[in-house]
């Protein structure tokens, strides 16, 4: 199904563009909600339980704000190039729902704290900059649980835990123009947002939220098209698929000369379809108006040098200079900067070793591999994090200097790296529990390969009768007879020697 779609977006992309803009609702992760004093760690808390007068909205309580929330907005702006407003207020979101405690939601509307930004992703065709309209600062709503009792009577639990958390949203300009791009948008997003320290921007977790807004147009035209809204995403994939969906859908509709409904669509990910939620005919009016509870907010710029001072080096950055000071492949690069922890993890480990030059650079890309690949690899089978690895830097430095020395084959630092990961034990002590030291030494390697010429006259007689391939297979019994514990390329070496003095 999903091939399908997408094969059906490329092949029609001559005819028809696709116009996508990306709304994402980003939890902040500060201790306290927005606008009062209740702890923001709903996740795990019992239902019901972090909550206030403030937060249930209960009559004639205020609301106080969070400036560490006002804060993480600013400092995500400037992480996207944003300007920021030097005056700003709340505004009053009225709709009916009934996760919204008073009636309304505390928004901002037409003062947001960071407007006109970018965010630099990466396409097919080079690097492509997405507009950032604004970043604004709103709490977030109670969350509804929909039940069906033993007699098939539907109904709604309510917990109120998630309302008042701090919720930031970015909206960007439609200037995507394939599900390829709005997920590069996301991902990309979603590392400055990690690398900041705003949000722990988890999509499942649903700490990171987006709908899309999705239209088509003929090539060439510069109106757009009727847009539709998709909700309920809870994946990257996710995102990609139902974009992918709708553009087919709309391009056939188009095609066959049916109308584009302006309306909201959910996307049903087991059926792989969206799905009307509802149209424009139903669609709120918000009637925004300036909230009389809180005062206006003036943003000095002392306020936004000191937020600009706390900005770390920004993954984009930070990728070009491990190319140039590691010189790693733009792809190992990329892979390793999407996450700050793996970053830093890699740049850990290089330091430890405090070496320098073409042995610095070499080194590099050794880390690198053995991160994205050994690492990565025992990341996934666990479901674990970078960050709660237990190797040391210096025990990773250990590690590969067995290797270098030859004290450790590839192999055999694979099966150590193994127990380092579940013991943070240091190589040599796990080396020597498990026997898997190699021999290196030529003298105590003699015996072996003399063992081996021995046991095997064929072969050593095809040698000597210029079959020199056969050279493998008497490495091969040297590497049975050690139990696998021979340097192979010490072995293949001796065993030359012997037999060429044999000849």
């Amino acid at each position: 199904m999903v091939s399908y779609t997408i094969f059906m977006v490329s092949r029609t992309a001559t005819e028809y563009e696709i116009v996508i803009g990306l709304e994402v609702h980003s939890q902040l992760l500060t201790e306290s909600k927005m606008f009062c004093a209740c702890s923001a760690a709903y996740q795990d808390a019992p239902p019901n339980t972090t909550v206030c007068a403030v937060c249930m909205g209960m009559p004639g309580a205020l609301p106080v704000m969070n400036r560490k929330a006002v804060d993480y907005v600013i400092r995500t702006g400037l992480a996207l190039d944003c300007q920021i407003s030097g005056f700003t207020k709340f505004d009053r979101k009225n709709y009916p729902y009934p996760d919204l405690m008073k009636g309304y939601q505390i928004s901002q509307y037409d003062q947001p704290v960071a407007y006109d930004g970018r965010l630099v992703i990466e396409t097919d065709e080079g690097v492509k900059r997405i507009g950032v309209t604004r970043v604004h600062l709103e709490e977030d709503v109670a969350k509804l649980f929909h039940r069906t009792d033993g007699f098939g009577e539907s109904y709604s639990l309510l917990d109120i835990n998630r309302a008042g958390v701090p919720l930031m949203e970015i909206v960007s300009e439609p200037d995507m123009r394939s599900p390829d791009e709005a997920r590069s948008y996301l991902t990309q997003l979603q590392s400055i947002l990690r690398y900041i320290g705003v949000s722990s921007a988890n999509m499942e977790e649903g700490n990171f939220r987006c709908d899309a807004n999705i239209s088509v147009r003929p090539q060439g035209s510069s109106e757009l098209g009727e847009k539709v809204e998709i909700k309920n995403m809870n994946s990257f994939r996710a995102v990609h698929r139902a974009l992918s969906y709708e553009a087919v859908r709309q391009v056939r509709a188009v095609k066959e000369g049916e109308p584009i409904v302006q309306e909201t669509r959910g996307w049903d990910e087991s059926a792989g379809t969206t799905f009307t939620q509802r149209t424009k005919e139903y669609a709120h009016d918000y009637r925004y108006f300036p909230e009389p509870d809180l005062p206006p907010l003036v943003i000095g710029d002392d306020w936004v040098r000191s937020a600009r001072q706390t900005l770390p080096e920004l993954p984009a950055v930070r990728k070009q200079r491990f190319m140039t000071e590691y010189a790693l492949s733009e792809y190992d690069a990329n892979l390793l900067t999407v996450s700050k922890d793996a970053a830093d993890y890699f740049e850990s480990i290089i330091d430890a070793k405090r070496a320098s030059g073409a042995a610095r650079e070499q080194f590099s890309k050794q880390v690198s591999n053995w991160i994205l690949v050994e690492l990565g690899r025992l990341l996934n089978e666990t479901g674990s994090d970078i960050g709660s690895v237990k190797i040391a830097p210096q025990t990773f430095v250990e590690l590969l200097d067995m290797v270098a020395a030859g004290d450790l084959s590839t192999s055999m630092a694979k099966t150590v790296f193994e127990r380092m990961f579940s013991t943070g034990k240091p190589p040599a002590q796990i080396a020597e529990e498990q026997g898997l030291a190699q021999i290196s030494d030529a003298d105590a390697l003699g015996s072996a390969v003399a063992d081996a010429i021995a046991a095997n006259p064929e072969p050593v007689s095809d040698y000597l009768a210029g079959k020199e391939q056969v050279i493998r297979f008497l490495v091969g019994q040297v590497m049975k007879i050690t139990r696998g514990n021979a340097n192979p390329q010490l072995a293949m070496r001796l065993l030359k020697e012997r037999l060429d003095a044999m000849r």
